[in-house]
């Protein structure tokens, strides 16, 4: 059955309204299905109308309506139809469902540790079906009540709250009004950590296995959890809307984190088995921030349809960095927005498949779903950020407030939230959000001097070659005693198309100019000459972080718009990283260089010359006296550009213990890319892949396994693992990801060529498979370095076909849209 559409909500948000859902689950099948009974209790505006309930079994055992047994036969794909509706309805669903191995619907996970069996509901967008029962759309919001019998040593969290769990038989309160796609549960013999702030019961589950990282982790995580309740309750009239606060982290989760009420899930490597840097702490942080910020937006008041996502994740996004910079020790998040996550959002804003960051007209759930990208997470905080600039704090949360007070518990559009806010401010919030919100691609702000001969700032202009209002700051700076330090900041607001001269304070002196300084908009750069080579010149003595983030991305977006050679970025790289003191900016760097200046945008004959220079750089790291984290950094980097006898040599030595740098040691995740790296050079077989999943049993055991199999250069690896790939049902989500990710790590060129173009015939079988598997195929798979005429001609041609699903039409045309940059890239600089 095709997606829900757009038209067929909104006729039955007008017809039904639920008063509440009682899911009944059993989990003691065994290890393919388990049994599902929901009973539904709902209005009809119109009695005698007809309408349909979502549901996807493996066996639909009865179906009763008002008493009356409706045919299960008549179950269409994943719609049964309910026929003559009363004014009040009980619908109630007796199933059998089948357990999940790609994360959608209930996951079922058994840990390679110790056999111990897991599960978890994924249910949004539109899984909630494949759980139990359901209207499965965001705008027929009604209260949960879940019971289930379990294994009895399992322990169960859900959204409400626990009211008894004795020998396997569970019952949890009713939960307040929440969206389908919000509800989950999860299960098995968990180890669990409990607190309490401020009267809020609070929680922290994982599997048995990771017990003493949980209990490791927990004080920090606690801690984050607590300053962003404190900081949200200052911030917003309505305190924290759902009871208790659990958290669980769960094995082969597709997403980072679920913002499910009650009960946020989140995928267990932020658990961090392996040494972790600052920046991976100070992203986790975020990501509690940004969940806990979804209590609000997205769960206490939810988007009416899926084409108003972003008042959910832009707004999520915009506040876990601003609450993790404020409220928690993680103080320069921003700097991590700055060098690694906007260039997520500037990426996608710039392929084909762009799209406004609100009112995208989404016809059906099935569009909706590729929209979960950079343009509704970086992007729309990056606008959120120039709406509170324009406003200011109180007005901005004054309307915000005020907004949730009007939708409580309920629904909203885009006009809801901009009514709140021209309320609160006086201001024309439309008119901004026709110009922000409705409106797609990148900005361009470009800085013009004049100098003196003796390159003395004599003028200073800013061009916005873009069709935004942007309110910006543009910062001048000199060069003195080998550092670079401030020559003054000006405040600029730059009309749409406009040309604004800068008067002092930028002073004469200035030898760099930066426009959007600080980082405050949305837009690329593009510096004066003069300024140009200030950069590749010092670089490294600015003092400000997210100045440096800035003009890094920059630099990034040069190589990307072949604008500059490669090689430029590289030399970039070498001449500065090494003294870099911001741990985001030196895994951003290390991993662009790496995974794409060298292994896309160089030619084969100059890509060994590359991963030198990578090599080179990471090494500089480690002797330097950088932090643990931008050491830690520098280790991984150092583990995947390895290649020679002397390094191979070192990393078989790191392998064993031996002479690694001083205070750093080779973790579960860096042991894993080490076995991935010797075995793509063909130094480590079979045998040597499964002495090291035997040393240390577990799910990184299974994902590293699979990527350093895939990674092996032979033929038969190669066969082996394409076969896995293309079967489906083979393995789990996760493992097919790692497998895509080792594929193209290694192999004869002519080899690799041939089986790019084979992926681009094969590659339509995936429409038959889940949005998940589309996603890992169509990008995790996808030949990126095949860039040849062929190779773009081959994805182009695919693209063409009708039948492709939309998530699969938009990875291939993202991934597509990268192939012909880097095939530009290479032609403009000799490859």
């Amino acid at each position: 059955m095709p997606a829900l559409q757009r038209s067929e909500a909104t006729v039955r948000a007008r017809l039904l309204e639920v008063d509440g859902y009682h899911v009944d689950l059993d989990l003691t099948r065994g290890p393919d299905r388990f049994g599902s009974t929901t009973v539904i209790r709902f209005r009809c505006a119109e009695p005698g109308a007809d309408s349909f309930v979502d549901v996807d079994p493996a066996v639909l055992r009865s179906a009763v309506l008002n008493g009356r047994p409706l045919d299960p036969a008549a179950l269409d794909g994943n719609r049964l139809a309910l026929p003559g509706l009363r004014a009040e309805n009980e619908l109630r669903v007796d199933a059998e469902m089948r357990y999940s191995r790609t994360g959608e619907g209930l996951h079922r996970y058994t840990d390679p540790a110790d056999d111990a069996v897991y599960v978890y509901a994924t249910c949004g967008p539109d899984l909630a079906a494949k759980v139990f029962a359901c209207f499965d759309q965001p705008d027929l919001k009604a209260p949960f009540t879940l019971t289930a019998t379990a294994p009895e040593d399992w322990t169960l969290v859900g959204n409400g709250a626990e009211v008894s769990g004795e020998k396997g038989s569970w019952e949890f309160a009713p939960t307040k009004p929440i969206s389908t796609y919000l509800f989950t549960v999860v299960g098995g013999p968990l180890h669990s950590v409990r607190g309490e702030h401020d009267g809020i019961p609070l929680g922290l589950h994982a599997r048995r296995s990771l017990a003493a990282e949980l209990d490791r982790e927990a004080a920090e995580l606690f801690e984050v959890t607590a300053a962003s309740l404190d900081r949200l309750h200052e911030l917003f009239d309505e305190r924290y809307p759902f009871g208790e606060y659990h958290q669980a982290f769960v094995p082969e989760f597709n997403w980072g984190a679920m913002e499910n009420p009650g009960c946020v899930v989140f995928r267990d490597e932020m658990l961090f088995r392996s040494p972790a840097t600052h920046d991976e702490r100070e992203r986790r942080a975020m990501v509690v921030c940004h969940e806990m910020a979804h209590m609000w937006f997205g769960d206490l008041v939810t988007m009416r349809w899926w084409d108003d996502l972003w008042l959910n994740e832009s707004f999520a996004e915009m506040l876990g960095y601003r609450i993790a910079a404020e409220a928690t020790r993680f103080t320069g998040t921003w700097t991590g927005f700055s060098a690694q996550r906007k260039g997520w959002g500037y990426d996608a804003d710039q392929r084909a498949s762009t799209h406004p960051v609100a009112g995208n007209g989404t016809r059906s759930v099935a569009e909706a779903m590729v929209n979960f990208d950079g343009i509704s997470y970086a992007k729309g905080a990056s606008a959120l950020r120039q709406l509170v600039a324009w406003l200011g704090d109180d007005a901005f949360f004054a309307g915000l407030n005020a907004y949730f007070a009007d939708h409580l518990y309920g629904n909203a559009e885009l006009p809801d939230f901009l009514a709140a806010l021209s309320a609160s401010s006086g201001r024309d919030v439309p008119g901004w959000a026709d110009a922000w919100l409705r409106t797609s691609g990148v900005d361009t702000l470009r800085a013009e001097t004049e100098r003196a001969a003796d390159g003395t700032l004599t003028a200073l202009t800013v061009v916005n070659e873009g069709s935004r209002p942007h309110l910006i700051e543009v910062g001048g700076y000199r060069v003195e005693d080998g550092r670079v330090v401030p020559a003054g900041r000006a405040a600029v607001e730059l009309g749409p198309g406009r040309r604004v001269a800068v008067p002092a304070p930028v002073e004469a002196g200035a030898t760099l100019v930066v426009p959007n300084d600080g980082d405050l908009t949305w837009a690329k750069i593009r510096l004066d000459e003069h300024s140009w080579r200030a950069v590749r010149e010092s670089l490294s003595a600015i003092e400000d972080d997210v100045t440096r983030a800035v003009l890094w991305e920059h630099a990034r977006d040069l190589v990307r718009d072949a604008e500059v050679d490669p090689a430029v970025y590289l030399d970039l790289m070498e001449r500065h990283l090494p003294a870099e003191t911001s741990d985001s900016i030196v895994e951003r760097v290390l991993t662009f260089a790496r995974a794409f200046v060298v292994a896309r945008y160089l030619p084969a004959a100059r890509r060994a010359d590359g991963l030198a220079a990578v090599s080179r750089t990471a090494r500089a790291l480690l002797a330097g006296g950088g932090s643990e984290g931008i050491r830690l950094a520098a280790l991984r980097a150092a583990v995947e550009s390895s290649g020679g006898d002397a390094q191979l040599a070192e990393l078989r030595g790191w392998l064993a213990g031996d002479g690694l740098p001083g205070g750093l040691t080779l973790g579960p995740e860096l042991r894993w890319a080490a076995i991935a790296r010797l075995a793509a050079l063909g130094h480590a077989d079979e045998d040597a892949i499964a002495a090291e999943e035997a040393r240390d049993p577990g799910s990184e055991a299974e994902f590293g396994a699979a990527r350093a199999r895939a990674a092996r250069p032979g033929e038969a690896a190669k066969a082996a693992a394409w076969d896995l790939l293309f079967t489906p049902d083979a393995v789990s989500n996760r493992i097919l990801e790692a497998t895509a990710r080792g594929f193209w790590a290694s192999g004869d060129p002519e080899r690799q060529t041939g089986y790019a173009l084979r992926f681009f015939e094969r590659i339509t079988e995936a429409a038959d498979r889940s949005d998940t598997v589309t996603r890992l195929l169509g990008q995790n798979l996808f030949p990126d370095a095949e860039a040849t005429p062929e190779a773009v001609a081959a994805a182009e041609a695919v693209l063409a076909d009708p039948a492709l699903t939309p998530a699969l039409r938009r990875n291939l045309a993202d991934s597509a849209d990268d192939l012909r940059r880097t095939r530009a890239v290479r032609v403009a600089f000799g490859g």
